[in-house]
């Protein structure tokens, strides 16, 4: 009997025995193409040489050193080397665990920030439904995914959300995307007058939405705006890049297409690429400064900030991502992905959108191509897909409540950069078995 308190007590998933480039291998030997990433995390695959050889080096020196007592040269190295790689005016590097550690991390620096700065009624922090950014309690209470969010209601704070930039669903006839992506950011100057502009604190969002949406980028000129009414109103813009960034996207941080920089930037998944559990909270000086001429004390931390060894492992794929290229190859191997996957969806009854950039691709799923409704909840979709793709050999991320966290049937796809063409027609082939398969 295991005494593994697993994520579904009525499922038993394989062991994994090993990994192999973008493959994972179960005890029995089958073999699992990482069509997802686990959760957009193996950016690398599943064997980096040079990975693992930091990792072990690391060990050797020193494993671990508390924070509240020392410094570490990885922990300063990978700093450095994000600083130098984040476009815009990012200055300084919060070292945590993972994602939620560092949105959580993200959400307390803006409040002590504010406090700092002599602005103590800046305490409102606003974000958009169906978004998704952390699992802790702030981090939660911040996400606008209504189903994750309902059983521990009583416990969160109040955050407000306005609308997502989802094009496919909120564009209306006749109005062009970037007239939509306009009225769609004005949602926010909206939001911020009815609140009173002084207690405002932050904006979050996830330039490309992932988990809950499957992979919905903004359309031109939102970002832009966005940033123009917190700028106006001295709100600080926080971007959730955990899932979308460190090349996800085809650029190292997915802020940069859209021609603007965050003041707070949260960054995790890829990061270590499952080598290490690690994430980091980058931002400006001005924020920083403010603190250290303050009370000169973050009232924050967790045990494991700045781990020697999760910072060397991530050091080391920050080097394979820019030294080495491997971010260069998501922009080309993405769009021979997306041309593959409309090749063979594109028409398809049940497929009404194919979407996302670089390797983070989404595809929703619809009854009707023409009236864009869903199919009923009831049936479980999603659940069906991830198993029968599963069963076929691929391990793809699919979702439901997509449009509200109820509605609606999404499959997320982001797999390992080091993905192959002669890969492509496995993904497209499982894909294809899986969703005929569980299709009503």
């Amino acid at each position: 009997m295991s005494h593994v308190f697993p994520r579904h007590s009525r499922k038993s998933p394989p062991v994994v025995a090993r990994g192999e480039g973008p493959f994972l291998y179960d005890k029995s030997g089958k073999a699992y193409f990482d069509g997802s990433g686990g959760a957009a995390v193996s950016c690398l695959g599943h064997s980096d040489p040079t990975v693992i050889a930091a990792i072990k080096s690391q060990i050797d020196t020193v494993a671990f050193a508390h924070t509240g007592f020392f410094n570490s040269e990885p922990a300063e190295a990978l700093s450095d080397a994000l600083i130098q790689a984040a476009p815009g005016n990012l200055d300084r590097v919060y070292l945590v665990s993972g994602g939620s550690e560092a949105m959580e991390s993200a959400l307390k620096l803006a409040r002590q920030y504010a406090l700092e700065k002599g602005e103590p009624n800046r305490r409102h922090i606003i974000a958009r439904r169906q978004s998704y950014h952390g699992n802790t309690l702030g981090a939660l209470a911040t996400g606008g995914n209504m189903w994750r969010r309902e059983p521990f209601a009583p416990m969160l704070m109040d955050t407000h959300h306005i609308a997502p930039c989802y094009a496919y669903r909120g564009q209306e006839t006749g109005e062009s995307a970037f007239d939509y992506g306009q009225r769609i950011a004005n949602e926010l100057e909206t939001k911020i007058a009815e609140l009173g502009a002084e207690n405002v604190l932050a904006f979050v969002a996830e330039p490309v939405v992932g988990a809950t949406s499957g992979a919905v980028p903004p359309v031109e000129g939102y970002f832009k705006r966005i940033r123009e009414i917190c700028d106006s109103h001295g709100v600080l813009l926080i971007l959730d890049e955990v899932m979308c960034g460190m090349g996800r996207t085809g650029s190292l941080f997915a802020y940069e297409q859209e021609g603007i920089t965050p003041d707070i930037c949260a960054v995790a998944k890829g990061l270590g690429a499952g080598y290490q559990p690690i994430g980091a909270m980058l931002c400006t000086a001005e924020i920083y400064d403010t603190i250290r001429d303050g009370s000169g004390f973050f009232q924050h931390g967790h045990t494991y900030n700045g781990h020697p060894t999760a910072a060397a492992a991530a050091l080391a794929v920050l080097t394979r991502l820019t030294v080495d290229g491997l971010a260069d190859r998501v922009a080309p191997m993405g769009a021979k992905l997306h041309t593959a996957l409309t090749d063979r969806f594109g028409q398809h009854a049940h497929i009404g959108d194919i979407r996302g950039r670089g390797l983070f691709i989404g595809m929703e799923l619809v009854a009707d191509r023409e009236t864009k409704t869903p199919h009923d909840p009831a049936l479980q979709l999603h659940g069906k897909i991830k198993a029968a793709a599963f069963d076929a050999g691929l391990i793809c991320y699919p979702m439901g409540g997509t449009i509200d966290g109820k509605q609606g049937n999404h499959i997320l796809l982001a797999p390992p950069f080091i993905i192959e063409d002669s890969h492509i027609p496995l993904i497209i082939d499982a894909l294809d078995t899986a969703i005929t398969a569980s299709l009503p």
